[in-house]
C-alpha cells in the first residue's frame, strides 16, 4: 500500500458534517509537472514544463522511456513551456493527441496535433506534428495553457491575455484577438480544424470564428463536470482576487469580465459594456496574505470516495493549500502543506483525482478514509443489482452479518441508512428518482461503494 502522507479534516457547508481527504503519494521523480491527462486507459500522462511527457502506470511506476520529447521546440522559461495535453475522444482508434506550448524563438502559443507510434503505444511519433494554431503575444507571461475535449466532442483551448500588468492592449475584450479567450474548434477531420457552426462569432469580419467565450485574464486550468455539464474555469487575478467561473458548457458568447472587472470588482471599465452583459464568478478569494495564484481542478465524480462527491478541488500555488468548493459555491481551505506548490490536477479514466507538486515532483492521489487499496481490489468481487433499480436492490459477493447500507446523494448528503435483510436485500421504495452512492459497511467499516440509479 502506498503511504498516505496527510489527512485533512474540515467542515463542508451547508450540511455540517465532517469531511476528510487524504493525499497519497502516487508517483515521483517529475520535473515541474504542469498537467495530468489520461488516454481512456489506466495510464497517466504527466506533462513537464520542459517539453517532455512521461507515463505513470496504474501502480505508480514511471516508464523510463518518454512518451513525447519536444523540448527542442519548447521555450521553457518563467510561465512559458509545454503547458497542456489532451487526447482525442477516439484516441484508441485514431491515435491523436494535442499539445499546448510556447514555441522557442517566438514564444508564440502553439496548438499542435501529434499521433502515437504505430508500433509502440507508450511512445508518440515526434515527427508527426501538425501545427494547428500559432498565436503571437507581446509578453512572456499570461499564457493560459489548458486544452481539453468538451462533452460536445470539440477541442476547447483557454488562452491568457498575453501578459504584462492589467492587459494594456485589452486583448481579453477584443474579439479580433485570440488572447484572453476560450477557443473552440473541431479537429475531427483528417487535417487542420474547422469551426463549429454554433460558435457565437462566426461569419463576421472583425470577430474571430474560434472564440467561444472571452474576458479571461490567465485561466490556469479549466475542466468539465461530467455530471452537470458545467465548465469550471480558474482565472488568476491581478491585484485583489482569484476567481472560479462556472457556467453550462452549452452557453456561448460568455464575457467573463476581464479587464473591466477583476473578480466582482471594477478594474478598468473604460469603454466596457454594461456589467449586466457579463458573467461574474461564482466564487472568489482575496489575494491578501499567503495567496497569489489559483490552480483549477475538477469536480470529484469518481465512485470510490462518495464523501467527496460534488466537491470542486482547486489550490493556490503560493499558499500550498487545497481548496474545495461545494455545490453552493462555498469555499473551504485545507491546512497548509509544506514543500509542494501545487501546479495542476488531473483525473484518471475512472474519474479518480490527482494533484501535482512542482516543488517536489510528486503526483499525489486524492483519497478519503475507510478505503484502502485492498478495499479497491475487492470491488470487482462485489456488486449491487439491479442497476437501475426501483423497489429493491441486492448485494452480492459479501458473506457477513450486521451489514448496513448508506445512501449518499451526489452532493454528499447521507439520506438513508438501512440494515441489509437476511437475503442481503434493501428496500429502496422510499427513495426519490436519481443517482446515489451506496456504501456497504460492517461495524461502521466501509467495505464497498457503488453508484446506482433509482427510477
Amino acid at each position: 500500500m502506498k503511504k498516505i502522507i496527510l489527512i485533512i479534516c474540515f467542515i463542508i457547508s451547508p450540511f455540517l458534517f465532517a469531511q476528510t481527504f487524504n493525499l497519497q503519494s502516487f508517483a515521483t521523480g517529475f520535473t515541474s509537472p504542469v498537467d495530468i491527462a489520461h488516454a481512456g486507459d489506466s495510464r497517466l500522462f504527466i506533462v513537464q514544463q520542459n517539453g517532455i511527457i512521461r507515463i505513470a502506470q496504474s501502480n505508480g511506476t514511471v516508464n523510463t522511456t518518454n512518451f513525447l520529447d519536444i523540448s527542442s521546440k519548447v521555450l521553457n522559461s518563467g510561465e512559458q513551456g509545454l503547458l497542456g495535453l489532451a487526447f482525442h475522444p477516439q484516441y484508441a482508434t485514431n491515435g491523436r493527441l494535442y499539445v499546448y506550448y510556447n514555441a522557442i524563438g517566438t514564444g508564440n502559443i502553439t496548438i499542435s496535433k501529434y499521433t502515437v507510434s504505430t508500433t509502440n503505444p507508450d511512445v508518440a511519433n515526434v515527427n508527426s506534428e501538425e501545427v494547428l494554431m500559432s498565436i503571437s503575444k507581446s509578453f512572456s507571461n499570461h499564457n493560459g495553457g489548458c486544452l481539453k475535449f468538451g462533452p460536445d466532442g470539440y477541442l476547447w483551448i483557454a488562452t491568457g491575455d498575453g501578459g504584462s500588468g492589467g492587459d494594456p492592449q485589452n486583448n481579453a475584450q477584443n474579439l479580433s484577438s485570440h488572447l484572453g479567450k476560450m477557443l473552440r474548434i473541431n479537429v475531427n477531420g483528417t487535417t487542420g480544424y474547422t469551426i463549429p457552426s454554433d460558435n457565437p462569432f462566426t461569419g463576421t469580419a472583425t470577430q474571430l470564428d474560434e472564440i467561444w467565450a472571452y474576458g479571461l485574464r490567465n485561466p490556469w486550468r479549466f475542466s468539465f463536470d461530467t455530471l452537470t455539464g458545467n465548465v469550471l474555469i480558474a482565472d488568476v487575478g491581478q491585484n485583489n482576487s482569484e476567481e472560479i467561473n462556472k457556467v453550462a458548457a452549452t452557453q456561448a458568447g460568455v464575457n467573463y469580465g476581464w479587464r473591466c472587472y477583476e473578480g466582482n470588482d471594477p478594474y478598468n471599465t473604460t469603454g466596457c459594456a454594461a456589467a449586466t452583459t457579463m458573467t461574474f464568478p461564482v466564487a472568489t478569494y482575496s489575494l491578501a496574505g499567503i495567496y497569489c495564484s489559483i490552480t483549477g481542478g475538477y469536480v470529484y465524480r469518481g465512485a470510490t470516495y462518495p464523501s467527496l462527491a460534488g466537491l470542486y478541488f482547486f489550490s493556490d500555488y503560493c499558499a500550498n493549500q487545497i481548496g474545495t468548493m461545494d455545490a453552493n459555491n462555498t469555499i473551504t481551505w485545507s491546512s497548509t502543506f509544506s514543500n509542494v506548490a501545487f501546479t495542476t490536477f488531473g483525473v484518471d479514466f475512472q474519474n479518480e483525482l490527482y494533484v501535482a507538486s512542482a516543488q517536489n515532483g510528486t503526483i499525489y492521489k486524492i483519497t478519503a478514509p475507510n478505503a484502502s487499496i485492498e478495499d479497491i481490489d475487492n470491488q470487482n468481487k462485489i456488486k449491487i443489482y439491479p442497476n437501475p433499480a426501483s423497489n429493491k436492490i441486492y448485494v452480492e459477493g459479501i458473506e457477513n452479518e450486521n451489514l448496513n447500507a448508506e445512501f449518499i446523494t451526489l452532493e454528499g448528503r447521507i439520506i438513508l441508512n438501512k440494515n441489509l435483510n437476511a437475503n442481503n436485500s434493501i428496500d429502496i421504495s422510499g427513495l426519490k428518482n436519481g443517482v446515489y452512492f451506496v456504501t456497504i459497511k460492517s461495524n461502521q467499516t466501509k467495505i464497498y461503494t457503488q453508484k446506482i440509479i433509482v427510477k
